[in-house]
């Protein structure tokens, strides 16, 4: 990475929307197709998202929005939150910033009191499966998935932040 790429990590705001669509939909196509939850999620990120607890959080290098990642509050006895619709640029891959905005999101859901989070994937996208595991998610089995595409299922059980 160049020294003058600063990445920041900042709150998702209104005019974040296509971006955040815009990254999801082209990973989604390129490997899999579009559901009924990925346009739910992206074309409501206010609605579907953040109304009902969830945050997303957004990487800027400069003015330029190059990742995204939603944690989607979980009505679920175990589950606080899901990890989820991460993306990044392309242009932008392998210069951390796929760690960067998921230490972001753990440490957001620590802060939040989350015992545990969730996130669905398929093993096809190895580069995130591996960062799942780096991150210190488990696999685990037997939840119902709203997506096709999911073939893998992951936990990570936190240790909330002490405020």
């Amino acid at each position: 990475m160049k020294s003058n790429e600063l990445i920041r990590i900042i709150s998702y705001e209104p005019h974040h929307k296509n971006a955040f669509r815009d990254l999801n939909q082209a990973w989604i196509e390129k490997y899999f197709k579009m559901e009924e939850t990925d346009h739910n999620s992206l074309d409501n990120p206010k609605e579907y998202i953040l109304d009902k607890g969830g945050f997303i959080l957004v990487a800027v290098i400069k003015k330029e929005v190059v990742g995204v990642c939603a944690l989607i509050k979980m009505d679920h006895d175990k589950y606080d939150y899901e990890l989820a619709k991460m993306a990044v640029s392309p242009k932008h891959f392998k210069k951390g910033i796929a760690w960067q905005i998921s230490q972001a999101v753990i440490n957001l859901a620590k802060i939040n009191a989350a015992k545990y989070l969730y996130l669905e994937s398929n093993t096809k996208l190895e580069p995130a499966i591996k960062l799942y595991r780096k991150l210190g998610f488990i696999e685990v089995s037997d939840e119902p998935s709203p997506y096709e595409r999911a073939n893998i299922q992951m936990e990570l059980k936190l240790k909330p932040e002490i405020q």
